[in-house]
């Protein structure tokens, strides 16, 4: 098997709240290979956010490793874990945190150019994404002028501009309605499969969980397989 693409070892995590301590993540373990997409789950303010955010190099744990790519991130500075975060992962939110001044295409060239790409093709890969989640011919229209289940079809589609090796996704779905949850479930399930990627979607939904390849629990701060 190939190595890992993302592996947690040891994360702990923990919250001041008043005199009180809040352990959200204990000795958390976890490895993830490319092409595998794991269900993240647990009742609410569990810390699936919070494990999110670790792995996903927006947060330092107290403790504990997260190696991407075997790179051990630890020993970074801050400028190398932007890089490794620009170029390797992505990231879908429950909302779906598009600029709101620009329109669907031009929220998906921006973190591209970002990169370094020229925006000529960045074009060219971002109309290629609105293609892949069927909105073809709702590019030049601005988030305000979309709906919930399309603004966030862009947000996949802005997440997958960089052809990440990773995906993290909070509860991608959890604004929508169920018939279009299900519609933007599939299409991210789609397009996470076709690229190849590794993912990490946390999710309360249970239908939605058992469509992935593995489901992991948050539970009293550990990381359970199911």
């Amino acid at each position: 098997m190939s190595s890992p693409v993302l592996e947690l070892r040891g994360l702990n995590r923990s919250f001041k709240q008043g005199n009180d301590e809040l352990h959200i993540l204990k000795e958390a373990n976890l490895t993830i290979h490319a092409g595998e997409i794991v269900a993240l789950v647990g009742p609410s303010g569990a810390g699936k956010s919070t494990l999110l955010q670790t792995a996903g190099l927006l947060e330092k744990p107290d403790s504990g490793t997260v190696l991407v790519n075997d790179v051990d991130t630890s020993q970074l500075k801050d400028d190398a874990k932007t890089l490794l975060r620009r170029h390797h992962l992505g990231f879908v939110y429950q909302y779906h945190h598009l600029l709101p001044e620009f329109s669907a295409i031009e929220n998906i060239i921006i973190p591209q150019m970002i990169t370094g790409k020229s925006k000529s093709q960045a074009r060219i890969r971002a109309q290629e994404l609105l293609d892949a989640v069927s909105l073809s011919k709702r590019g030049e229209h601005r988030p305000a002028e979309l709906s919930g289940g399309e603004q966030q079809r862009v947000a996949i589609a802005r997440a997958l501009a960089n052809k990440p090796k990773l995906l993290f996704a909070d509860e991608p779905t959890g604004n929508l309605d169920p018939q279009t949850s299900d519609h933007v479930f599939d299409l991210l399930m789609q397009e996470v499969r076709k690229e190849g990627l590794a993912a990490l979607i946390a999710t309360h939904n249970p239908s939605l969980a058992a469509r992935m390849d593995r489901v992991i629990t948050l539970e009293d701060g550990h990381l359970v397989e199911q």
